[in-house]
């Protein structure tokens, strides 16, 4: 029995789940974008004693990647590493966009077998984080920092139907009117990780704890007063 801790911090979504046997048999979440730091401790510990779990029974640890929040991303990956650390249990990367699609797929959200997904997180202002992926969670395209205009996705649009979820999509809705873009309202989520978890933990795709870094997909940049 695969017992796994998901902890997906790359947005607004303070985000902790346990999989257990390929299911998600617990989740706390907090959506409202603030103390991810004081939340994520928490929400371990409640999850674990009320399963009766011990962090050494774990077989592993899945943490959201990036892209995403600067801190948020840096939260997480701190708390993962740490706990890995102190349990000497593996530590799994999970792609933020790509737990996103999962989560449209498991939640059969898709217009139709041939839809692409693109999961969009919120970058700021009309810029969102996004990628390609196939029905069956596949990422088809290199992940982006895309500025979103009328012209943005046109050729894939005239081709075949696109699901747009994340919190950067909600923005965008009013700019891509073509029948083909549908649009779903889903939130980043830990329960979005389970399945690439399980894919990573079953080939042994373990992440480096010494020398791994969340994905920024942009370098972060401290504005100083005057610039």
């Amino acid at each position: 029995m695969t017992s796994l801790l998901l902890i997906e911090t790359g947005t607004a979504v303070c985000s902790v789940a346990l999989a257990r046997d390929a299911q998600i048999r617990s989740i706390e979440e907090n959506s409202d974008g603030r103390g991810h730091a004081q939340l994520l401790a928490v929400f371990i510990k409640t999850i674990l004693q009320r399963h009766g779990i011990a962090p050494h029974d774990l077989d592993a640890v899945a943490v959201s990647e990036g892209p995403g929040s600067y801190t948020g991303l840096r939260v997480g990956v701190a708390t993962a590493k740490g706990l890995c650390y102190g349990v000497q249990k593996p530590l799994l990367a999970v792609n933020s966009l790509q737990s996103l699609a999962c989560l449209a797929i498991d939640r059969r959200l898709l217009p139709s077998p041939d839809s692409l997904i693109a999961p969009m997180i919120d970058a700021r202002r009309m810029e969102v984080y996004t990628a390609l992926f196939d029905a069956q969670g596949v990422r088809r395209t290199a992940t982006t920092a895309e500025i979103i205009t009328p012209a943005s996705f046109a050729d894939v649009l005239e081709r075949q139907p696109v699901l747009f979820v994340g919190d950067g999509a909600a923005k965008c809705r009013s700019l891509l009117p073509h029948p083909n873009a549908h649009f779903a309202d889903l939130a980043a989520s830990a329960a979005g990780m389970i399945r690439p978890a399980l894919e990573a933990f079953g080939q042994q795709r373990f992440a480096d704890l010494a020398y791994f870094e969340p994905f920024y997909l942009k370098d972060f940049v401290i504005k100083t007063k005057g610039h």
